[in-house]
C-alpha cells in the first residue's frame, strides 16, 4: 500500500477531496510528479510535452507507437491498407471500443467513423462550429503541412475511413501516431454544443484510452481512474495521479519519501544522488531532442546570415554545457540527434572566438554597442534543464562583444505564444521529437511553420531547404533521403537561423516497485502497461 501525503501532492489539496477520490485500500494507485500544469487537454491544440503527457491517458489514436518504443503498431484502426501509388489510406477501424464517461456526458454508442473525421475536421475547417473553440489553434496540423497534403477525409462506413492525400507522403503514419492524431468523441461535442459549454469539451476530456479522466485541480493535481471497459485491457493501475510540482528538487524531494513513484525532469545535480538510492531506478537514454536558441529574422540586423554568426561565434557552448547539463549533454551541431536518418557528421559547428565574432559584427555593419532581448523558458524541459542559467552565460558572452541583453521570461504557455507570434529577437526553446523520423525535426525550419503562430521560431524560410524537405517527404528510398536530410543540414549550418545548443540524456527515476515502466525516446510520460507491487 502506498502512502501519499497531502499536504505536499498540491497546494490546496484537502483530505476531504483526496478521500472524495480515493478508491478501496486495495486499489493501487500510482503517482507521478509532473512538471507543470496543462493548457487544456485536447492534443491537437497543443504543442508542449506538459500539456500533451496530462491527456494522453485519456486518448488513443488510429495508429500508436508501442511503448518506450518508435515502432507503430495498431490503434484504433486494427489494419489499414495502401494504395500502389501512396495516395489513399484505408483505415478499418475496430468495432465494440467505448468512449469514457463524465458526471454530465453518457455516451450512447461505441467509437466510429464519424468521430475520425470529426476530430480532423475540426482542425482545418473554419466552418466546424468547435474550429475557434477556446483559441481555435491547432499548430501540429498545420505545421505537419496537414492542410496541403490531406485532400479529403472519406467516410466510407461506419467502420471504414479513407485518407485521400495530394501526394504522397512517407511519414504520415508516424505523423498520425503522434498526438495531434488523437481521435475524439463527435457525439459528446455535440453534446456540450447543445448545452452551450462547448468550451468544456477542452477541459473535461471524453475519449476511448486507458485511464478516464476524474478531475483537475491547477497547479495541483490531475485524477485519473482506470478505464474498466478498454478496448486494449483494463489497466493494473486502478487511481492514476499527477502531482503538478514545478520545482525540480521538490520532485526529487517527494520521490524519495515515497509520496510519487515517477518523476519528471531531475536536474543533473541530483542525479548522483538518485543514483545511490537503494529505492530508485534511475532509468536513463539519449533523448531524441535538440535545444536551441532562435534568431528572429524579421528583426534586423538579425536578417543578416553574418551576424547570427557571430553571436553563435561568441557564446562559448562548451561551458554551457559543462555548467548546466553536465554528463547529461552533448554539444549540438545540427538541428537533429546524431541517431537519426541522415545526420551529417561531416558539419563544422562555428568555434568559439570572441574576438572574430566582435571583428564579424563590425564587418557586418552592426555599431556597439547595441541592444537585444533574450528570452528563456520559465520551466525545465528535458532538452535544456535551466534554461534562465543558460540564458545568464550567453548574457555574459555577448557583452563581451558589444551586445547588451536583457533577459525575458513569461509563464509558460504565454512565453510559447509570444514567441511563435515572433516578438523575441533572440529565443530559448527546443524540441523531442514525436515519432523518430527526421521530418519532425526539420518542419521546425520550414517556411510553412515560419507564418505569425507557427512553431519556426527564427521566421526564416528558405526556398532550397524547404524544396528538399518536401521532396524527402515522397522519397521512399532510404540512401535518397539522407542525402537530401544531409544537405538541408549544410543549408542550415551556412544560414544559421538558430544557434543548435544541446542534445540531451534522458533520466527518470522510478520507484522499484513500479514495473514494466518503459522509458519513451519521445520523451513521453506513459503509464498504460505499468503496474505497482
Amino acid at each position: 500500500m502506498i502512502t501519499i501525503d497531502l499536504r505536499r501532492l498540491g497546494t490546496g489539496l484537502g483530505l476531504a477531496a483526496f478521500l472524495l477520490g480515493s478508491t478501496a485500500a486495495s486499489a493501487k494507485t500510482l503517482v507521478f510528479c509532473s512538471e507543470g500544469s496543462p493548457e487544456n487537454f485536447t492534443p491537437a491544440m497543443n504543442t508542449t510535452g506538459t500539456s500533451l503527457d496530462a491527456a494522453r491517458p485519456v486518448f488513443d489514436q488510429l495508429v500508436e507507437f508501442e511503448r518506450g518504443s518508435t515502432k507503430l503498431k495498431p490503434g484504433l484502426a486494427e489494419s489499414w491498407d495502401i494504395s500502389p501509388d501512396g495516395l489513399t489510406i484505408t483505415f478499418h477501424l475496430r468495432k465494440g471500443v467505448k468512449f469514457g464517461a463524465t458526471k454530465d456526458f453518457k455516451p450512447t454508442r461505441d467509437f466510429n467513423a464519424d468521430d475520425v473525421i470529426w476530430s480532423f475536421d475540426r482542425q482545418y475547417n473554419e466552418k466546424n462550429p468547435y474550429n475557434k473553440v477556446s483559441g481555435g489553434k491547432f499548430d501540429y496540423y498545420s505545421d505537419m503541412d496537414m492542410p496541403k497534403l490531406v485532400k479529403e477525409w472519406e467516410k466510407k462506413d461506419e467502420n471504414t475511413v479513407i485518407l485521400h492525400l495530394n501526394e504522397p507522403n512517407v511519414p504520415i503514419l508516424a505523423n498520425l501516431a503522434m498526438d495531434f492524431g488523437t481521435i475524439q468523441s463527435a457525439e459528446y461535442a455535440d453534446a456540450l454544443m447543445k448545452k452551450g459549454k462547448p468550451e468544456q469539451f477542452d477541459q473535461v476530456p471524453v475519449g476511448t484510452g486507458p485511464f478516464v479522466f476524474s478531475s483537475y485541480q491547477k497547479d495541483a493535481v490531475i485524477r485519473f481512474k482506470a478505464n474498466p471497459t478498454y478496448w486494449g485491457g483494463k489497466p493494473a493501475i486502478d487511481d492514476l495521479i499527477f502531482a503538478i510540482t514545478a520545482d525540480a528538487t521538490a520532485r526529487v524531494s517527494k520521490l524519495k519519501a515515497g509520496e510519487c513513484q515517477v518523476a519528471a525532469y531531475p536536474r543533473p545535480a541530483d542525479l548522483p544522488e538518485l543514483q545511490k538510492d537503494a529505492a530508485l531506478d534511475l532509468m536513463s537514454q539519449p533523448g531524441l531532442n535538440i535545444g536551441y536558441m532562435a534568431f528572429n529574422v524579421k528583426k534586423p540586423p538579425l536578417d543578416k546570415k553574418e551576424v547570427r554568426i557571430a553571436l553563435s561565434m561568441a557564446i562559448d557552448k562548451a561551458a554551457i554545457i559543462k555548467e548546466v547539463y553536465g554528463e547529461a549533454g552533448q554539444p549540438a551541431k545540427n538541428l537533429i540527434p546524431p541517431t537519426l536518418l541522415g545526420y551529417n557528421n561531416d558539419i563544422q559547428d562555428y568555434a568559439f572566438d570572441t574576438a572574430k565574432a566582435k571583428s564579424m559584427l563590425e564587418a557586418a555593419g552592426v555599431k556597439t554597442p547595441i541592444d537585444m532581448d533574450l528570452w528563456y523558458m520559465p520551466v525545465q524541459r528535458p532538452y535544456n534543464p535551466n534554461a534562465k542559467r543558460v540564458a545568464e552565460m550567453m548574457q555574459s558572452d555577448l557583452a563581451k562583444i558589444g551586445v547588451n541583453v536583457k533577459l525575458v521570461t513569461y509563464e509558460w504557455g504565454e512565453y510559447r505564444k509570444r514567441l511563435q507570434n515572433g516578438e523575441h529577437m533572440l529565443g530559448q526553446l527546443g524540441w523531442t521529437g514525436d515519432n523518430g523520423d527526421p521530418d519532425n525535426f526539420f518542419f521546425l525550419l520550414g517556411c510553412a511553420a515560419a507564418r505569425d503562430g507557427g512553431q519556426n521560431l527564427s521566421k526564416w524560410c528558405n526556398k532550397d531547404f524547404d524544396a528538399d524537405m518536401e521532396k524527402a517527404k515522397s522519397v521512399t528510398d532510404t540512401a535518397e533521403r539522407a542525402k537530401l536530410y544531409q544537405q538541408m543540414q549544410v543549408i542550415a549550418h551556412d544560414d544559421q537561423p538558430e544557434m543548435n545548443i544541446a542534445h540531451s540524456v534522458v533520466y527518470v527515476p522510478v520507484n522499484k516497485k513500479v514495473t514494466d515502466y518503459k522509458i519513451s525516446p519521445l520523451g513521453r510520460f506513459q503509464f498504460d502497461g505499468v503496474d505497482i507491487k
